[in-house]
């Protein structure tokens, strides 16, 4: 990328000036000025700002910390949705409480990568798919963009599966899947449209979806009171004896689950919706703390609600044999006894078959409570799911539609596929699908964390607030050890599969992609060596009126 400017000269003093702004004590960066007139404001969940009170002087404010509350919230959904209470419940049904420690790791290098997201957005006032437009020339930013649609659907595809489930067991089966998802889609473009009666009711209705399913879950871990000492040891001894291929397995997508790439750029997104001067250094430090803050807490609450779920099943089914559940489903005179055929087999559970032991085991009201979590898990999702996948094609391919084209757009790309599926295969083996849904989704994670570590790094870009040696060095550790995670969960799904086409289809897909890690690592090093060069969009210098931006 060159950039070419006449030698107009700007005036430092100027207090804003294409889209920078500049003060005396600072220069922060806001996004450049479209070439295209604008008709009318280019936003989505963003046409309120919430003000944040002022005449505030001590180190901490409960006030302001409130005025920030919200995006981490929406946030933490991503790690509640349906794939990851999946994911949770297996890991009890197959490892007891061994790996609750890997949820705890897999939770806290989640929250650090969510501060990156969170301080890319505050710093600049671009999320990451902006930044990504005006950085990456154009071929590897349409295939970026296409890997972070891939990971939308497969997310999508969870949640919407994890609702038309809900509503299934919720009327006893009244309600097919098909039906279910398309009640999904309507209820998800309804609730949408919440922000239009104010940021801050769209924010509450989330919460109060987190607390459905914080009552629905906690109601189970009360009612199955799990041994809490052997909750301790396996949420803080990073240990798993007796541990084989299964658990290892396990223990991999429970790390795919919960750190899901489209977060990263919904994240960078949402901290937008608050009013921060980002010409005031002060006001952006202050931001990314309390920000950091409430990220904190609601991966917290994300945390216990996944713990409640892995210790249920932990607790009451570890060890079980199909004959055992089996016998008692028959004993309950449940409806579906014929899930668990009379062997000595492990049981082996998704959510709609946990649903139905839980019934079989605790009475109906175990039923339909964990069926209310579940649904409350699936349609926050979804929502903030739509909301991500607006942001990333407003970002990455910079499209000025009205907001209702935007949400059909975002909302048909993701929805066509799982009413596919949802017409095609029966409730049953539906759910089976969520081992390579977490698959698809593990493999893009390099394709967000690459850029975020890059961008966050580039004191041209991030200024005062670029990562230091530490946060450079962990994050690529975590990038390398996402990768070979990776590769490992790929190889193993793709043993399972028995078939030599499949197996040199899997071989060829992989050297391409890593092919393309490859291709990214090296243009994020250019990046680190020649910062001025490629961030010259996002420079916190003043740009004259007729720069051009050359694209090679």
């Amino acid at each position: 990328i060159s950039l070419h400017q006449s030698e107009d000269t700007v005036e430092k003093d100027s207090p804003q000036e294409n889209g920078i702004i500049q003060t005396s004590q600072y220069s922060s960066i806001s996004p450049p000025a479209s070439p295209v007139a604008q008709e009318e404001p280019f936003s989505t969940y963003f046409e309120e700002k919430v003000p944040v009170p002022e005449d505030v002087n001590q180190i901490f404010s409960f006030r302001k910390l409130w005025a920030f509350t919200g995006p981490g919230f929406l946030m933490s959904i991503a790690y509640l949705d349906p794939g990851n209470i999946e994911s949770d419940l297996q890991s009890g049904a197959k490892a007891g409480f061994k790996l609750l420690w890997v949820l705890l790791g897999a939770t806290i290098i989640g929250l650090l990568l969510q501060r990156l997201a969170a301080r890319l957005g505050v710093v600049t006032g671009m999320h990451l798919a902006e930044v990504c437009n005006r950085q990456y020339p154009t071929v590897p930013r349409i295939i970026l963009w296409l890997m972070v649609e891939l990971a939308i659907i497969g997310s999508d595809m969870q949640e919407v599966i994890g609702c038309a489930i809900a509503l299934n067991l919720l009327s006893v089966g009244r309600i097919p899947l098909w039906a279910g998802v398309l009640i999904t889609i309507v209820d998800t473009f309804v609730f949408l449209f919440l922000d239009k009666y104010g940021l801050r009711k769209l924010e509450a209705f989330f919460g109060f979806l987190i607390t459905i399913m914080a009552v629905s879950f906690g109601y189970e871990y009360v009612l199955v009171s799990p041994n809490q000492g052997e909750v301790l040891k396996g949420m803080f001894i990073p240990y798993c004896e007796g541990c084989g291929a299964v658990q290892l397995e396990q223990a991999v997508g429970i790390v795919g689950a919960v750190i899901m790439p489209h977060n990263i750029y919904l994240h960078s997104a949402l901290v937008k919706s608050r009013q921060i001067d980002r010409g005031n250094k002060k006001e952006v430090k202050e931001a990314n703390k309390y920000y950091f803050i409430e990220s904190t807490i609601a991966l917290f609450v994300s945390f216990l609600i996944n713990v409640f779920v892995v210790a249920v099943f932990a607790e009451a089914f570890y060890m079980k044999t199909n004959m055992q559940v089996s016998a008692e489903c028959n004993a309950t005179g449940s409806p579906h006894t014929d899930l668990f055929p009379p062997d000595n087999n492990t049981l082996e559970v998704d959510i709609y078959k946990g649903g139905v032991v839980l019934g079989c085991f605790f009475g109906p009201a175990a039923l339909y409570i964990w069926a209310i979590g579940i649904l409350a898990a699936g349609q926050s999702s979804t929502m903030t799911g739509t909301y991500s996948g607006q942001f990333v094609m407003e970002g990455f391919l910079n499209l000025r539609w009205s907001r209702f084209a935007r949400v059909l757009l975002t909302r048909s790309i993701a929805i066509t596929p799982t009413l596919l599926v949802a017409i095609f295969q029966d409730v049953q083996h539906l759910t089976g699908m969520n081992d390579f849904l977490n698959v698809l989704q593990s493999m893009q994670l390099p394709f967000a964390l690459i850029p975020i570590l890059t961008f966050t790094s580039l004191k041209s870009i991030m200024n005062d607030f670029a990562n230091g040696l530490a946060w450079k060095i962990s994050g690529g550790g975590v990038i390398l050890m996402v990768c070979a995670i990776n590769m490992y969960f790929v190889v193993v799904y793709v043993t399972t599969l028995n078939s030599v086409l499949l197996y040199v289809l899997a071989a060829l897909l992989s050297i391409a992609y890593l092919s393309f890690v490859g291709y990214l690592v090296s243009l994020n090093i250019s990046c680190m060596d020649r910062p001025l060069v490629l961030s010259s969009l996002l420079s916190p210098f003043p740009r004259a009126p007729d720069t051009f931006l050359i694209v090679a």
